[in-house]
């Protein structure tokens, strides 16, 4: 009888746990009127931390900016059945749980315009499954508790030329990052945080699975990661951006699934919303507790993931987010990296040991579009960290390749915060040691920081430069010399000189009208003059 009854209830479990879906709700376009309202005052829906870093680097506030429609969610979360867990302002959308038949249903509200389906099949045809594992595997292997010198912890910053940025007094001042990870216990009382916390750099955290302020989560693999970049204890370790300020969001919940990755896109919003440069996250998704829910290495496409689209709009808000390769890289592992470090978004770091050898866990690439992931490499084999006790010990994966990466960006992104997280993350790749040669196991290979401020510095004088000053292109020229106004211009006189000193041609341009044709001229050498706001500038031109 006993057995009878056992055999009930499993059954009752598996066609009810066969019965819960997830998916995305995508609702209609936000109302052009609140839109409207909200860019004519950016300061009701972000930070003016958030406006000055998208002002600085050009970077456009837009619809996506405006939170979704608050009522239309309530709506959706009062539907019978449904539980909101999370939603996306990017993506206009809010992530539920429910049967398929009561998620079905909600297309029957005027506002909600489609349903995606985490269990692909409900959506489209998808291939095999592949065997949960613990993300946090390779990491919470067993550690060693002796506590390292200094000199341990400087092989990995010194791997990458970090410390040259700390000894120029670039160690991520007015640079704000946020991590996303399980929990943060200790942080509030960890010995290696009580320069972040006394001086007011520990700016919030919040628990988007768990809807609480707290930081402790449901796990410590977060207290680990956030040392790398932010852990300061005198003469024993020091973290790759010391200076910086930080927000702590938990993005993980107790179970396996996309829903994850919906908490991890929210945690990106509200990171752009507040002025966050760079952001840090030591995850990746690919299976989960449900195998109908998993991604398969054709989803791995940059693009198609809830995390990718959520970290393509992140970047594309001007943010730089550091993201782990993954641990799969063992034979018999799923292999590649996962999402989000799949999409283009993300600045996707795997792993090497102290020698800069590939580590046998970091996951490779190419993504299945065929692009170079990982992006660059660092130290995540036996690497240093602080664990939530404030011990100094090692631990392994690409956990914690990231934040080491993550903290010299922001470290970097200080030197040069005139520069946008483009221009940024190109520089670093350029320095990278494989970058005329990228492999599928370490991208570009290891970046040098020292190489990458140096080509930043130059960068960023000459942009200054072009911002007082007038420019002109192409030189030679073959029919119409441009000319590029600074920022404090509207109007100017151009006048152009053979080599008699004659004036040849002389003209009013202005922004809109900053094109000469000089087809007709004779080849050889001319000097051009702009005068404006009672300043001359001469201009050597060959036409050919």
């Amino acid at each position: 009888m006993k057995k009878i009854i056992l055999l009930i209830a499993v059954l009752i479990t598996s066609i009810n746990y066969a019965q819960v879906e997830d998916a995305l709700v995508f609702l209609e376009a936000k109302d052009p009127a609140v839109v409207s309202a909200a860019l004519a005052n950016p300061i009701t829906i972000l930070t003016q931390e958030a406006i000055d870093r998208k002002q600085a680097h050009n970077t456009p506030i837009d619809a996506r900016d405006v939170p979704l429609n608050e009522t239309q969610k309530a709506q959706i979360n009062a539907a019978t059945g449904i539980t909101v867990l999370a939603k996306s302002k990017w993506l206009n959308a809010v992530y539920v749980r429910g049967n398929q038949n009561n998620i079905n249903s909600l297309l029957n509200l005027p506002f909600v315009i489609d349903i995606e389906f985490a269990d692909k099949s409900l959506n489209r045809t998808t291939s095999g499954r592949q065997f949960t594992n613990d993300k946090f595997e390779v990491e919470n292997e067993s550690q060693s508790r002796v506590i390292y010198n200094y000199g341990t912890a400087t092989n990995q910053t010194e791997m990458i030329a970090a410390d040259y940025l700390h000894e120029n007094d670039f160690i991520g001042d007015n640079i704000t990052v946020a991590f996303m990870d399980n929990g943060y216990p200790g942080v509030l009382t960890n010995p290696a945080y009580a320069n972040l916390r006394n001086e007011g750099r520990l700016l919030g955290y919040y628990d988007f699975a768990a809807r609480v302020e707290n930081p402790n989560g449901n796990g410590s693999h977060g207290a680990v990661t956030f040392s790398d970049a932010a852990g300061f204890l005198d003469g024993q370790f020091v973290g790759t951006a010391p200076g910086a300020s930080y927000y702590l969001y938990i993005t993980e919940d107790s179970d396996e699934s996309p829903a994850e990755e919906a908490y991890w896109v929210e945690a990106l919003e509200r990171a752009d919303s507040l002025g966050v440069y760079v952001t840090n996250t030591s995850l990746g998704y690919q299976d989960f507790d449900n195998p109908a829910f998993d991604h398969t290495y054709q989803d791995l496409d940059g693009q198609t993931t809830i995390a990718a689209r959520g970290a393509n709009a992140a970047f594309d808000k001007g943010m730089i987010n550091v993201t782990s390769a993954g641990n799969d890289g063992y034979p018999g592992s799923f292999g590649y990296v996962a999402t989000p470090g799949d999409a283009p978004g993300s600045f996707t770091i795997g792993s090497v040991n102290s020698s800069g050898d590939p580590s046998g866990f970091s996951s490779y690439g190419p993504t299945v579009d065929g692009r170079i992931k990982p992006d660059v490499v660092a130290q995540g084999t036996n690497a240093a960290v602080v664990d939530q006790y404030g011990n100094v010990t090692t631990s392994n994966g690409t956990s914690f390749s990231s934040p080491i990466i993550a903290g010299a960006v922001a470290s970097l992104w200080s030197a040069v915060p005139n520069l946008s997280n483009e221009v940024i993350t190109q520089a670093i790749r350029e320095s990278a040691s494989r970058y005329n040669n990228p492999t599928d196991k370490m991208g570009y290979g290891i970046p040098n920081f020292e190489e990458a401020l140096d080509a930043l510095l130059l960068l960023s004088v000459e942009e200054q430069l072009q911002d007082t000053q007038f420019a002109l292109y192409p030189n030679p020229v073959s029919s119409f010399i441009n000319i590029s106004f600074p920022k404090n211009a509207d109007s100017a006189e151009f006048s152009m000189f053979n080599v008699l000193g004659e004036k040849i041609l002389q003209t009013n341009i202005t922004n809109l009208r900053n094109s000469i044709d000089v087809s007709g001229l004779p080849s050889g050498m001319y000097i051009c003059s702009i005068t404006s706001n009672n300043k001359t500038t001469s201009y050597k031109i060959i036409k050919k």
